[in-house]
């Protein structure tokens, strides 16, 4: 429960009343029938005020104030106990609703948590070394921006690929009209081992401005023209070539732990 709001309109308008002595934990600061307040429900009271009305609460008048409020709440709670709201069908369907939730966060909580610290335990397995990301750049110093066409179906793809062999400056109507390629890959620029193998394998054997493919994939069919390619220098290079090498010795420990735990997946696209 946030208390800031309710707690400043009192500080306007409640004078300074007798302190009680309530020093510990467990010692009673207020009682509301035969509910208490204690020393510790004061200190967690507390902790949810924001740092300005922290300090205040630790005032002889701030404490005060504060202890009205938490009266007000137990005196409510009191009542609502003794008319037996907490047997109303609405009220318990709500707390089971918000119950299932806080189990759903805490499950989702504890298996990030886990896999955090999976992550954390593999990280030095996972960390290519100096010798691995430098004969890396010797085999792919450079980076390549590709156009691409993707189409769902072979037939249209043929198509497409046909209407741009004979008129590659139609690229961009052919691309407005067939393209199912979401805006972020009809453009793309990577290193080979950044985007898709059998992609990267045709650009990179591709001149440039000349189209090519169509070649199938999981996202469709793919009809391509590579745009540029360029020579990195280490220091841009290393970074990239240090994350993807990560990730490839990611999918061959995952690749291990699949044959390890018989993975099978029975729903796929066919």
């Amino acid at each position: 429960m946030k208390y800031t709001a309710l707690f400043a309109m009192l500080c306007l308008c409640l004078g300074a009343c007798h302190k009680p002595q309530d020093d510990g934990k467990n010692e009673t600061a207020a009682r509301i029938g035969t509910v208490t307040i204690t020393g510790a429900d004061v200190q967690a009271a507390l902790n949810l005020l924001n740092e300005t009305d922290r300090k205040f609460a630790q005032t002889p008048l701030g404490r005060q104030n504060l202890l009205q409020i938490l009266t007000r709440e137990k005196l409510i709670l009191e009542d609502a106990a003794t008319q037996g709201l907490a047997q109303d069908k609405n009220y318990q369907i709500l707390l089971a609703q918000h119950q299932a939730q806080l189990n759903q966060a805490q499950q989702i909580y504890a298996q990030d948590l886990l896999t955090q610290l999976w992550y954390e335990k593999q990280a030095k397995a996972l960390e290519p070394t100096e010798k691995e990301i430098k004969t890396y750049y010797d085999k792919y110093p450079y980076e390549m921006t590709v156009k691409q066409i993707i189409v769902e179906d072979a037939q249209t793809a043929d198509q497409v690929l046909r209407t741009l062999k004979g008129s590659p400056g139609r690229w961009r109507q052919m691309a407005r009209q067939y393209n199912v390629a979401p805006e972020p890959l009809q453009t793309i620029t990577f290193m080979p081992g950044e985007y898709l193998e059998s992609l990267e394998a045709i650009a990179a054997n591709s001149p440039s401005g000349k189209v090519q493919g169509f070649f199938k994939t999981a996202q469709g069919f793919h009809i391509i023209m590579k745009t540029n390619e360029r020579r990195l220098p280490f220091k841009e290079a290393e970074p990239r070539i240090r994350q993807l090498l990560q990730n490839q010795k990611l999918d061959e420990l995952l690749g291990t732990l699949k044959t390890k735990y018989e993975v099978v997946i029975y729903d796929q696209n066919k």
